[in-house]
């Protein structure tokens, strides 16, 4: 039994763009979530997930773009976002946790920050 010669034309995969044709930039990642989530949505479902979009529209996003980061990943009560160094990444993580608004009930605090650096490529 013979192996049929492979035919480059049926490689159905867009080309790849050379190495020196890739826009490469390190960006620190933020990784955040909320403190009790789980518990709190147990307790009150519909309230805590109300609260929390508030949270996140009002608060959140506004002081990550202040320190020049961007969200790029939501997964229920956990964020991911981009921001270009690690000094704006965790100052603000910091400002996330220390400025929450005082109208938010206190369980309700964005904590359990992770971070890590990436390169990132783009064609």
């Amino acid at each position: 039994m013979s192996i049929p010669a492979r035919d480059d034309r049926d490689d159905r995969r867009p080309p790849q763009p050379e190495p020196s044709a890739l826009n490469r930039r390190l960006a620190t990642i933020l990784a955040a979530d909320v403190v009790g989530y789980s518990r709190l949505m147990g307790a009150d479902e519909e309230g805590t997930h109300t609260r929390f979009r508030a949270l996140h529209a009002d608060h959140i996003v506004p002081v990550i773009a202040q320190h020049g980061g961007r969200v790029f990943k939501t997964t229920g009560d956990g964020l991911l976002a981009e921001f270009p160094s690690a000094v704006a990444a965790v100052r603000s993580a910091v400002d996330l946790i220390t400025r929450s608004p005082s109208s938010t009930p206190k369980p309700l605090r964005t904590a359990g920050s992770r971070f890590a650096s990436a390169s990132i490529s783009a064609t």
